[in-house]
This record gives C-alpha cells, sequence and structure tokens, in this order.
C-alpha cells in the first residue's frame, strides 16, 4: 500500500484556524486503515518539488503574513504547483491560501500576486467580513455531499467565466456574499472559505481527497461514530 505524501505550504505563517488539524485527520485516516502518511513542510525562499508530494495544502494567515507568502509563492512556486496540478496531485487551499490560488488579491491598495492555478481574483470590498457557519452542497466526483464548516474572510472572490465553484451555498455567505458560489474546483485544486477546521468536521471529504491523491478506493472504517457526530454538529450550526 503507498504512502499519502503530504506537504503543508507556509505551516508557520498560514495556520491561524487550526489548520494542523486538517494535516492530523489525513494522517490518521490513513493510519487506520495501514496507509503509510509522509509529512514534508515548504516554507519561505524554499524551493518546492512538484513530483515528491501527493498532496499540497495551504491554510489561512494574517495579512502581514498572508503577503509575504503571497510574493513566496508566486516567486519560488508558482511552476511546481501547476506542474503538481497538471499531473494529477491534489491541491487544498483553505481560506488565506484559498485566495493565493487565482490571478491577484486586491487589498489595503496593493495587489498581492497568485499563483494562477484558478480562474479567480480576490478583492477587500467596503463592508463587513463575512463571518458565521456556512454549509454548500458540493461535487467532487462520487456524488453529491455536505460540507460544514465556519468562514471569516474580509475578500470577496469572483470567479471567472466558466470557473466550476466546489459548491453552492446553503447556509452562509460563500465566495462574496452574492452570488450563492463557494469554493473552487478545477482539476484536483480545491480551494474554500470553511475551516474551523475543514477536515475533522467532513471526514468524507478527508477520504475523497486520500482516494484521489493515491488512486485507490478506501474501505469504510467500522467506527465513525465521532466524526459523523462532528459532522451533524458542523451542520446543525449552519442551519443545515
Amino acid at each position: 500500500m503507498p504512502a499519502l505524501r503530504v506537504c503543508s505550504l507556509y505551516p508557520e505563517l498560514m495556520n491561524i484556524y487550526a489548520d494542523r488539524g486538517n494535516i492530523a485527520v489525513l494522517r490518521a485516516r490513513c493510519e487506520w486503515r495501514g496507509i503509510g502518511f509522509e509529512h514534508a513542510a515548504a516554507s519561505l525562499e524554499q524551493p518546492l518539488d512538484p513530483n515528491a508530494h501527493d498532496l499540497f495544502y495551504i491554510g489561512g494567515g494574517q495579512d502581514r503574513d498572508q503577503a509575504a507568502v503571497a510574493h513566496d509563492m508566486a516567486d519560488t512556486k508558482r511552476d511546481a504547483l501547476h506542474a503538481a496540478a497538471d499531473r494529477g496531485a491534489v491541491v487544498l487551499a483553505v481560506c488565506g491560501g484559498y485566495q493565493l490560488l487565482g490571478h491577484s488579491y486586491e487589498v489595503g491598495g496593493e495587489e498581492l500576486p497568485g499563483v494562477g492555478l484558478v480562474d479567480l481574483t480576490t478583492m477587500r470590498e467596503p463592508g463587513p467580513r463575512l463571518i458565521g457557519n456556512c454549509a454548500i452542497e458540493a461535487d467532487i466526483g462520487f456524488g453529491p455531499m455536505t460540507i460544514a464548516g465556519f468562514e471569516n474572510h474580509g475578500g470577496r472572490t469572483y470567479l471567472g467565466p466558466g470557473q466550476l465553484p466546489l459548491g453552492r451555498v446553503l447556509s452562509g455567505h460563500g465566495n462574496n456574499g452574492r452570488d450563492g458560489l463557494e469554493g473552487v474546483k478545477d482539476r484536483n485544486v480545491i480551494g474554500t472559505y470553511l475551516h474551523g477546521p475543514l477536515l475533522p468536521k467532513n471526514i468524507r471529504l478527508a477520504d475523497r481527497l486520500i482516494e484521489v491523491a493515491l488512486g485507490i478506493e478506501l474501505e469504510p472504517l467500522s467506527d465513525d461514530e465521532i466524526e459523523d457526530a462532528a459532522h451533524m454538529s458542523a451542520r446543525r450550526a449552519a442551519g443545515v
């Protein structure tokens, strides 16, 4: 059985929403099935090998840290991320990391560069932050699923023409509070504003990411009672 090779991008800077919980869930879901798990990290000024990992993960960060990450990621990791996505690796980006998947993020009079993996732009517009529990209906390749979490973002994200969202909003704000869309899905690249963290609340999504990253089909685990309860709690919080 192959090991799942995960690389966290900027884990010391982009980790303000308990993002390490997502890595912990991926590790646990693998190890409980006898699948190996390897975890690496790449931070500022460090190169990225597009062939060395099956799943690349980036979380959310504060504005100052996000600005530093945006410039470094565009300068040192853009080409590698494109090469990884082109060969079918999974890229999962949450909140601030999601905003940097697109073309740019306009904030405070500055335009932060994105890596251009997907067709979207993000901008800081007048109005309150989009905060609260959120639930969406998504389909990442094996039928519809409900994904629930917490969103807290000042940026508004707009998808380009023809760019598919991760899902449609059932409750909450989503990408911009206007168009009813949340996140982005392009090949195996997934971006979303839902955190809290994301995967402990949505283990079906975690398992699906493992399947896609490794090209295998997972057997169900015998006891997911606690994990299912966490998911239903997140859904109830969002009113779904």
